[in-house]
């Protein structure tokens, strides 16, 4: 596995294998919605005024994560609309086929699914916030950010990622221009696989994999058998914990944010900001939603999985673009990669800029 170019591309688009796994929860959060919740009953009789994403928690003993996650996912399924005040509705389509007493009502036919352990698992999700483990380990962890403290599931969660990473990495690199830049910081790197990538597509660049361990440990084992040790080193830090280095003038965060709620998104971007120095780029590498978050479908559909194992969500342009922008930072762009992921770079203004702007 560890011959492979990383500079390479597969002969043959393997999306839909990638779709298939990242939206596997997605109809589960239709069963609970529908069966359990009756969710799309109790909004069509609030009759035409519609209701907000608030009161749909409220009602429900929902969280707020996982109303909108919930809402996101419907929303792209053509199953309900935001008006322009903020309330939803329902489509046609859902007022004829998942609302009790219309001839067309598909509860029955779902109903049998309401058992499923990932049906269970979301309610339970959606009602105390708090995700589960893929193994259904939970016991007495939080969720897989403290099951990975464990050497035994941090190596498995690893080598999960490391082989979606021998295609997504590539992708990445390929999209950003770093001619003007010499460090790069992956921030909770994982095996080290992006940072070998980026490094391999710009030979200019060195490569700092910050992660804790013990994925720390495997991530140096890793680089070195693929042959970057003498350009990609660890860092052993927890991002959560201490204030990132400032040696670094590009920051990659991939598949990193979405396994956060807001508030530690937006802690991470700070963090960003000031370890940065002018004229630094922030890259985030994952899936992102439209600035309407009622697609793409597949992200809406992911969204859903990282709900159930981690405590955040995916994101949209949109909403990482205000973001970043009340952050400080400025060219914000935004652009597809493969398998329905994408890149958001952004950039740190320099004293000149500021002059500029002040003209």
């Amino acid at each position: 596995m560890f011959s492979i170019d990383l500079k390479a591309a597969p002969q043959t688009d393997p999306t839909a294998l990638y779709r298939a796994r990242d939206g596997l929860y997605a109809t589960d959060l239709l069963v609970a919605a529908l069966v359990h919740l009756d969710f799309f009953s109790w909004l069509a009789e609030r009759g035409g005024a519609g209701v907000t994403e608030e009161a749909v928690a409220g009602h429900f003993q929902i969280v707020p994560r996982m109303v909108d996650v919930m809402t996101t996912l419907f929303r792209a399924q053509g199953l309900l609309r935001t008006a322009p005040d903020r309330t939803l509705h329902l489509t046609p389509m859902a007022a004829e086929h998942l609302v009790a007493g219309s001839p067309w009502c598909l509860s029955p036919y779902y109903a049998p699914l309401q058992d499923r352990a990932g049906v269970i698992d979301l309610l339970q999700v959606m009602r105390s916030g708090r995700p589960v483990l893929w193994s259904g380990q939970q016991k007495d962890r939080d969720d897989w950010h403290h099951a990975m403290e464990d050497e035994t599931f941090a190596g498995r969660f690893t080598a999960t990622m490391d082989c979606r990473g021998i295609l997504l990495g590539p992708a990445a690199a390929r999209g950003v221009d770093l001619s003007h830049h010499s460090r790069l910081l992956d921030v909770a790197g994982g095996s080290g696989i992006y940072a070998c990538a980026f490094a391999a597509q710009h030979p200019h660049l060195s490569a700092t994999v910050l992660e804790k361990p013990p994925v720390d440990a495997m991530a140096a084992q890793l680089i070195a058998r693929r042959g970057f040790a003498s350009r990609v080193s660890v860092l052993t830090a927890d991002m959560m914990d201490a204030p990132l280095p400032a040696d670094h003038d590009v920051h990659l965060w991939s598949n990193v944010l979405h396994d956060w709620d807001v508030p530690e998104v937006l802690i991470l971007i700070g963090a960003s900001w000031a370890a940065l120095p002018p004229g630094g780029m922030f890259i985030m590498h994952d899936a992102f939603l439209n600035d309407a978050k009622d697609g793409p479908l597949h992200v809406a559909e992911y969204s859903v999985t990282l709900a159930h194992a981690t405590q955040g969500r995916c994101y949209s342009v949109g909403e990482l673009r205000t973001w970043l922008t009340a952050a400080g930072f400025t060219d914000i762009t935004h652009h597809d990669t493969v398998a329905g992921r994408g890149l958001m770079t952004a950039r740190k203004p320099t004293i000149d800029d500021a002059r500029g702007a002040g003209k």
